[in-house]
């Protein structure tokens, strides 16, 4: 199936480095949007046991992903790295089809999509 998100090798090393601290080696990594944050929509990411009908399943390095099908509308071209840096490491998303986000990049919203922004 189509891959709608990119994770780097850093990334996918991260996430699977993270299931097997806690014990979710055989779950999906779920990678999504909701309404809400200051722009309107925020990213999610998570481990999964149940594949839903509606979800894009694609592979990376042996981790299995999963985006719903509304997520799949805004997240397509998506970036997913992660940077470790002097204070601590983190994920880092770039979303082309961000047209403006909030100051702290966790919120965003695009040209289609405006969410439900609520006050920061």
């Amino acid at each position: 199936m189509e891959q709608i998100v990119l994770l780097t090798e850093k990334a996918v090393e991260q996430v699977k480095q993270m299931m097997k601290e806690s014990g979710e080696e055989n779950a999906y990594f779920r990678v999504g949007v909701y309404g809400g944050g200051c722009s309107g929509l925020s990213y999610a990411m998570g481990f999964d046991h149940h594949k839903r009908e509606d979800d894009h399943e694609f592979e990376k390095d042996g981790l299995r992903i999963l985006v719903d099908k509304e997520s799949a509308l805004v997240l397509k071209g998506t970036t997913i790295d992660y940077e470790q840096g002097a204070m601590g490491g983190g994920f880092t998303i770039h979303n082309p089809n961000a047209i403006a986000s909030c100051g702290c990049g966790s919120s965003f919203r695009t040209a289609t999509h405006a969410g439900t922004p609520e006050e920061c």
